[in-house]
């Protein structure tokens, strides 16, 4: 199952770090990674393979929220099909 998580938040260094260290640690594959800044405020879009992770869709949620919480910033996962659906014109 493929998922998107979304990022945004105050740029600081260790953001990209700490969330692909919680991804790794869950066995949860980056396909694609985007990141910008706008105006100090840091955005990023991944997509990701849940397919092999060692967790279920809500633990793996719960330690991205954890972990966004420590970086100071708001983490959100959703299942690709959502995402895609939540996003046509």
């Amino acid at each position: 199952m493929k998922a998107i998580i979304t990022v945004l938040g105050k740029d600081k260094v260790g953001i990209i770090c700490g969330v692909s260290a919680v991804l790794k640690d869950l066995n949860v594959n980056i396909l694609d990674i985007s990141q910008t800044i706008i105006n100090d405020m840091f955005t990023m879009i991944m997509s990701v393979d849940l397919s092999k992770a060692n967790a279920d869709f809500n633990s793996i949620s719960q330690k991205i929220d954890e972990e966004g919480k420590k970086l100071g910033v708001i983490i959100n996962i959703q299942h690709e099909d959502i995402f895609n659906s939540m996003h046509k014109i």
